[in-house]
């Protein structure tokens, strides 16, 4: 009996009600994501017309100025805030992390009015997605609705970004190391930094926005952050390859996770995955030893070659897979986005997709406003930013740790190796299934009941999978287990990213927040 008739044998009965609310609200979410994506003008006149009275030059301080600062920047000053942006180091980042933005991700840069920040970087066209298994089996999945991601060199996307922003009349761009935040009477005032020449000087506005990235040294100011690294990334770059089809992304699931996907014409990212906290080191040979010896027998032959020039080069970087997630504390005056509330683990590419979504809703939430002084009520009207945020962010944070989770796992405990198999065919199944599941990781469906769906329907799946045609004791043992375990991974995760507020956002007070009672007299919206 084939895998088809053993998972709707098994699965029907008890899903095809979950399936039908599922699929019906995908189509609709990823309907109003194209519809989204269409638009060609923000609500505002984008001018940059001053809208706050406030006594001092600047509005809004924004710590950091990699993809969601930069962005958020623009998204304030093209509605007429005075944005200062204070950013360590200007000259164009050298890093392995931020190149792939799917295509939920770029939808929200088109409604920003950033898209063209894509233009002009050898950026690549990203279709779909290629799941390799073990034994050579590949499945391949295309984002839905005829979307697609763009994946390009990181430092050369957030210059374009930095240079957009810095174009309006009504930022201040500068480098300078941020040192502390300034306190007084219970808010935040503004910030102390340092100028690249050793200056100390202070900034001060109405809010200070951190989003100074995943290594942000002003996180525990304003949050208790719970930060754990399941595993290290090992980057190279791949050149003079051979791919059987263009536009597509590659997750190599076998013994080791290994992601590719193209940054330029000619240059392919491939990413490693080293479980726990320890990686063997670079410097005496032992990591390029492990990916000859371990990593390059499990890659696909049009890659072989390639992977092993590039261990060859001797250019190996590594980078932590941090996972933490939000645990703000409201502070008046001061807010967080990005990578300094929150991340995930990196093995579906997420993080910009999050971040370009928590810029969108942050604009669209301080766009009733025409002052920011009032620190107190800004800081409560704005406590809705974070259970809003919560159903997109959590989908996206949980699909990743639950992949790898399930992929980093060991084959010598049956019923985790079964649940990789499961896994994979399930991929092979196509239709609601296989969309549904590109939905979540691209951004364009990222809903908290569709994960839940998802894994559930794996889990039956595989169930399904080890008692038909006949169930032995055996199995039924191995399949009692499965489900432990599948549980066992999926709950701690969504626990931790908060039941309440991920599935149920409507019961939270801080959703039903009005904007503060403002007068508008002598002040222009730009609207």
């Amino acid at each position: 009996m084939d895998s088809k008739h053993v998972f709707g044998g098994v699965v029907a009965a008890f899903l095809f009600g979950f399936v039908v609310l599922y699929s019906s609200r995908g189509r609709e979410n990823i309907k109003a994501s194209e519809k989204n994506r269409s638009k060609k003008t923000l609500k505002s006149s984008g001018n940059g017309a001053c809208r706050s009275n406030f006594a001092g030059n600047t509005d809004v301080i924004i710590v950091g100025a990699g993809v969601a600062g930069s962005a958020l920047a623009y998204a304030l000053a093209k509605d007429g805030w005075r944005v200062q942006v204070i950013e360590r180091d200007l000259t164009e980042p050298d890093r392995i992390v931020g190149e792939l933005l799917h295509a939920g991700g770029c939808i929200k840069l088109a409604e920003l009015g950033l898209e063209d920040c894509l233009d002009g970087i050898d950026s690549q066209i990203v279709l779909s997605f290629a799941a390799v298994h073990k034994d050579g089996r590949r499945t391949a999945i295309s984002y839905p609705s005829n979307a697609c991601g763009r994946s390009f060199h990181h430092g050369r996307f957030i210059q374009k970004l930095r240079e957009k922003a810095a174009s309006l009349p009504n930022v201040k761009l500068e480098q300078g190391t941020v040192t502390s935040l300034v306190e007084e009477n219970g808010s935040i005032k503004g910030v102390l930094y340092k100028t690249k020449a050793g200056q100390e000087l202070a900034a001060s506005a109405s809010l200070t926005i951190v989003c100074d990235g995943c290594f942000s040294n002003l996180r525990r100011n304003l949050s208790n952050p719970k930060i754990e690294v399941p595993s290290y990334f090992v980057g190279l770059v791949l050149e003079n390859y051979n791919l059987p089809y263009a536009n597509r992304a590659y997750f190599i699931l076998k013994d080791s996770i290994v992601v590719t996907y193209p940054i330029s014409s000619n240059e392919i990212r491939c990413f490693v995955d080293v479980p726990g906290s320890k990686q063997p080191p670079i410097s005496n040979g032992e990591m390029a030893s492990y990916l000859k010896t371990v990593v390059a027998p499990q890659m696909p032959p049009e890659l072989y070659n390639a992977f092993i020039c590039a261990i060859e080069k001797g250019n190996i970087r590594t980078m932590p897979n941090r996972i933490m997630p939000a645990s703000p504390s409201p502070t008046p005056g001061a807010f967080m986005i990005g990578d300094s509330l929150n991340m995930r683990h990196a093995v579906t590419g997420g993080g910009m997709t999050v971040g370009l979504s928590d810029v969108v809703l942050l604009r669209d939430l301080l766009r009733p406003l025409n002052d920011l002084s009032n620190a107190a009520a800004i800081c409560k009207y704005l406590e809705s930013f974070y259970n809003l945020r919560k159903p997109t962010a959590s989908a996206m944070n949980a699909l990743a740790s639950t992949l790898h989770t399930v992929f980093s796992s060991s084959d010598q405990d049956p019923s985790r190796k079964e649940m990789k198999e499961a896994f994979f065919n399930y991929l092979s199944l196509g239709g609601v299934f296989s969309e549904g599941l590109m939905a979540l990781l691209s951004g364009l469906n990222p809903d908290p009941l569709s994960l839940v769906f998802h894994c559930f329907a794996m889990l039956a799946y595989a169930v399904g999978r080890l008692l038909l045609p006949f169930p032995t004791p055996k199995r039924m043992c191995i399949a009692a287990k499965l489900i432990l375990v599948g549980s066992g991974i999926i709950f701690p995760i969504l626990k931790a990213e908060g039941i309440r507020a991920t599935f149920f956002p409507e019961t939270m007070p801080a959703c039903y927040r009005t904007p503060p009672v403002q007068s508008t007299d002598d002040r222009e919206t730009g609207k």
